[in-house]
């Protein structure tokens, strides 16, 4: 982060302000999810290889999505956007089919009963993460700020 309030492009940059709070909480989450995955995977993958996959898979996403909210482009922008928004899918869909069929789901994932595990936070991340994104985006027929 270079202090910036402004992105490359003109447009607000995505890290500043409340946006530092939004990036440190994904980069907590990057890094504790990639820790479960990595030793749910490496000590007890056969017990349960579908839900430490789909933890595996949360890790990623919380690693792009941090890295595309530090950097302030217009592409890096449009990737967290796509990370955001499969984040927020994936929760609903992990977190509604982990409450329907419990069987498919014999360990915890970070998604599951909606982040029920992590204190909901893994539901209310994307959809604050969803509106900073909009709430930050450049306004088109207005000249960049700086």
């Amino acid at each position: 982060m270079d202090g910036s309030t402004t992105g490359r492009r003109g447009g607000p940059a995505l890290s500043s302000g409340p946006g530092r709070i939004l990036v440190a909480v994904y980069a907590v989450f990057a890094l504790s999810a990639s820790f479960r995955a990595g030793f749910q995977l490496v000590t007890d993958f056969p017990s349960a290889p579908l839900p430490y996959l789909l933890s595996a898979f949360a890790a990623a996403v919380y690693v792009v999505a941090t890295v595309a909210l530090v950097r302030s482009s217009e592409r890096s922008r449009r990737v967290a956007l796509v990370a955001v928004t499969v984040e927020l899918v994936g929760v609903l869909a992990v977190g509604t089919l982990s409450q329907v069929d419990a069987a498919d789901f014999p360990e915890a994932t970070v998604w599951s009963g909606y982040g029920s595990g992590y204190g909901f936070v893994p539901l209310v991340l994307p959809v604050l993460g969803l509106w900073w994104l909009r709430s930050r985006r450049p306004r088109r027929g207005r000249p960049p700020v700086g």
